[in-house]
């Protein structure tokens, strides 16, 4: 009544419909994002689906292209994994194999075959376009013919000598080197002299999993999981450029870290490690879970693991 007679039920009663209508404001914003936020998930799922698809269109297209013709007719004598003791033996039986002037071949095979290559290995030389990029081995008699794949590969390059061109530093480090696994959750810092990997520092971040509700609360939750990463990021750049720049390691001995011009391999996630190209002399995408030390540990053994090829 008193209301009334001051004109305050009427401004009520307007404030109760504006707060309904900016609730049913709300209610359309809000589904009108998770459309949006649906559209989105649905094109980037679209588009990665068409990556994969062109991917493997064009990886059929090369395997086609590869085992056409003369490739369908021959096959690798042999296939094998080289690390530690095993690839040392064998790099050393590569690097003593001597002969007349003229009677080794040694190529480094990035895209096309060389005519040298070709001319040696007659119809087998279709093994190397299936084994490209690779350090090809090959006698003028045939007695050895094989192909490797350096870690840290030289520049494309084919001659002929008295025995073949090995230089051990393309297949493992002579010096200690700086080594950085990173992923979206983790990043560890080691040194690396050729044998033992050395952990010099570490990163460990909370960063949120997976989201299956979809809608506006997954839109939320993918950018606050992105921020998430970014920060991780961050701080792992700050670690690495800080040990880069001379700072001491946490309880290492700095004598035993690489020198101030020593090599940096940035190792990890391929989407992550765009952040850290600036800093590193080589990249390569790996795949290593757990724990800082063992994923590190396991990250170099993939990365300098040398493939070997008997053609």
């Amino acid at each position: 009544m008193l209301d009334e007679l001051l004109g305050r039920a009427e401004l009520k009663a307007r404030i109760e419909e504006l707060e309904e209508e900016k609730r049913h404001l709300e209610r359309r914003a809000e589904a009108e994002e998770e459309r949006r936020s649906e559209a989105v998930r649905k094109r980037q799922e679209a588009e990665t689906e068409i990556n994969r698809l062109e991917d493997r269109i064009e990886g059929l297209e090369e395997r086609v292209e590869r085992l056409s013709g003369e490739d369908s007719d021959v096959s690798f004598r042999g296939t094998a994994d080289l690390r530690g003791a095993r690839r040392d033996e064998i790099l050393s039986r590569l690097d003593s194999f001597a002969t007349d002037a003229e009677g080794a071949l040694t190529a480094m095979v990035r895209e096309s075959v060389p005519d040298p290559v070709s001319e040696a290995l007659g119809e087998r030389a279709a093994l190397v376009r299936r084994a490209t990029p690779c350090l090809v081995c090959v006698d003028d008699a045939g007695l050895v013919a094989a192909a490797l794949d350096p870690p840290t590969a030289p520049a494309a390059f084919a001659e002929w000598g008295e025995g073949f061109r090995l230089d051990r530093a393309w297949f493992v480090p002579e010096n200690p080197v700086w080594v950085a696994l990173v992923r979206s959750d983790l990043f560890a810092l080691g040194a690396y002299d050729g044998a033992d990997v050395t952990l010099v520092d570490d990163v460990e971040s909370d960063v949120m999993g997976t989201h299956s509700k979809g809608g506006f609360s997954q839109a939320r939750f993918e950018r606050r999981r992105d921020q998430q990463v970014d920060d991780h990021l961050d701080r792992a750049r700050e670690v690495l450029e800080a040990h880069l720049g001379g700072a001491d390691g946490a309880a290492e001995d700095a004598s035993a870290l690489p020198s101030a011009d020593a090599d940096v391999v940035v190792l990890g996630e391929e989407t992550v490690l765009g952040r850290f190209t600036d800093l590193a002399d080589r990249t390569a995408a790996v795949d290593a879970t757990g724990e800082p030390g063992p994923a590190l540990g396991d990250a170099v053994r993939e990365f300098w693991t040398t493939r070997l090829w008997l053609l």
